[in-house]
């Protein structure tokens, strides 16, 4: 595989499987109901191969109370691993930030607005891939569907659990 393919493959993954992190903007009573440690699976979708299954987990830590948070995300497959960070900002419904993904060395900008029923929608940007997101939180559940025409992963789905303490 080459340097060219594999970035392309990474950036596109990391940035999908980012987005988990935005459910931490959802509103600021849940900035502190997700502090902590969630993991679960999923699938992504190459545009050109079979489903391939994920494995992540994420550590939210709120920064500003109801405004900011960190997150660090793990995510691994068969075929490869990323280990993204992020920071997020909430100004009322819409929300922002930075990330940045240490194994491909890639990153971008989030932007999106959240919901009181726990929806989120979000376009993620980065140098080699533009994805719109939607994003569902109830109670300790968290799940979101990526789509990313042209993309290398032009799918993913994912759920995740928030960890017992």
């Amino acid at each position: 595989m080459s340097l060219k393919s594999s970035l392309k493959r990474g950036s596109a993954g990391l940035a999908c499987l980012a987005l988990v992190a935005l459910n931490a903007s959802y509103a600021e009573a849940t900035l502190d109901g997700l502090a902590g440690t969630w993991s679960g699976t999923g699938s992504m979708k190459p545009a050109d191969g079979p489903r391939e299954k994920v494995r992540c987990r994420v550590a939210y830590n709120v920064t500003r109370l109801g405004r900011s948070l960190t997150l660090d995300l793990r995510c691994a497959s068969d075929a490869y691993k990323m280990v993204l960070s992020a920071n997020m900002e909430q100004n009322g419904k819409e929300f922002s930030g930075n990330w940045f993904e240490s194994e491909y060395r890639q990153g971008g900008k989030i932007y999106g607005t959240s919901s009181e029923d726990g929806l989120i929608e979000a376009r993620i940007e980065g140098n080699t891939v533009a994805a719109l997101v939607t994003i569902r939180t109830a109670g300790n559940h968290q799940s979101f569907v990526m789509d990313a025409p042209g993309a290398w992963v032009s799918q993913v789905a994912i759920e995740l659990n928030k960890d017992p303490k």
